[in-house]
């Protein structure tokens, strides 16, 4: 007997509902997933068209203007070029003696390890498309000082000013932190005192509070550098990323020679940065 009313559909749906509520990087807010839409295969394309600036021209009055300018288009392609599945069986035995539900259990974990492989490839996609003028501290020399009172604050200050530089917009401005990061910054008060759990929204997929004009999440994804100790703070504007994700066609099954419900999905996802000089980022020790 297959497992009891098993719908795809609907089994689709509470697996993403999931990581929607659990993602940090890949998360609404954080990146735009403007382009995601009918995702049915690794391999797809989206193109992503962009228009150059307008000329803004002096007018003199009575005086003919100049031909209209033509516009140039950019085009980018986010690439669906990601695909990592899950396939798992619950004996049958097992599931009769269960309590709680074996599967229910097997799908949670299974939303979370597809939920933590997207976000890690998203915070790594991120850190290695920052530009160089973008960056606060190398990975030769990271900044060192953050045990001093108040550092890890002033730094999100400076992420900010590079922000400023290239017009990224106030509005919607993040800052993903380590923990220890976040730790030092519930012990200065300008952080504490900017609300660090106001309402249940504030913490919500990692959010823990705001600060320096930044909505501050906290992840253990948060990119290293080769030495442990030394990580990459990432900052910017969800207009610089975009990010497109799906779950094909989960499917419910009895293997041939077992006595046992299985499960088995796959999810495809792609992501790119569209514009990199809304991404800035602090690389720092820990230490």
């Amino acid at each position: 007997m297959a497992i009891d009313n098993f719908i795809a559909a609907v089994w689709a749906a509470q697996i993403l509902a999931a990581m929607d509520t659990a993602l940090v990087y890949a998360q609404d807010g954080i990146v735009n997933r403007d382009y995601e839409g009918d995702i049915r295969a690794a391999g797809d394309r989206v193109k992503i068209n962009s228009i150059g600036d307008v000329t803004i021209k002096s007018y003199t009055k009575n005086t003919d203007i100049d031909a209209p300018e033509e516009l140039t288009a950019a085009q980018q392609e986010l690439i669906i070029d990601q695909a990592k599945y899950f396939n798992f069986a619950v004996d049958d035995v097992d599931r009769m003696q269960a309590r709680p539900d074996v599967l229910a259990e097997a799908m949670r974990r299974s939303s979370y390890g597809l939920r933590n492989v997207a976000d890690s490839y998203v915070a790594g996609q991120m850190k290695d498309n920052v530009p160089s003028g973008n960056s606060i501290g190398t990975e030769a020399a990271p900044k060192q000082d953050l045990g001093t009172a108040g550092k890890a604050y002033e730094y999100l200050v400076d992420l900010g000013v590079l922000l400023d530089k290239t017009d990224t917009p106030t509005d919607g401005r993040w800052a993903a932190v380590a923990p220890w990061f976040h730790a030092l910054l519930l012990k200065d008060d300008r952080f504490v005192k900017a609300g660090t759990a106001r309402t249940d929204e504030v913490l919500r997929n990692g959010q823990v509070g705001e600060a320096a004009g930044f909505r501050i999440i906290k992840s253990n994804n948060v990119p290293k550098t080769t030495a442990t100790t030394k990580f990459k703070i990432l900052a910017g504007h969800a207009m610089a990323c975009s990010y497109a994700g799906e779950i094909i066609d989960p499917e419910a099954y009895r293997p041939e020679r077992r006595f046992s419900d299985a499960v088995k999905g796959l999810m495809v996802y792609g992501f790119k940065v569209v514009r990199p000089a809304q991404i800035a980022v602090l690389i720092a020790d820990s230490a």
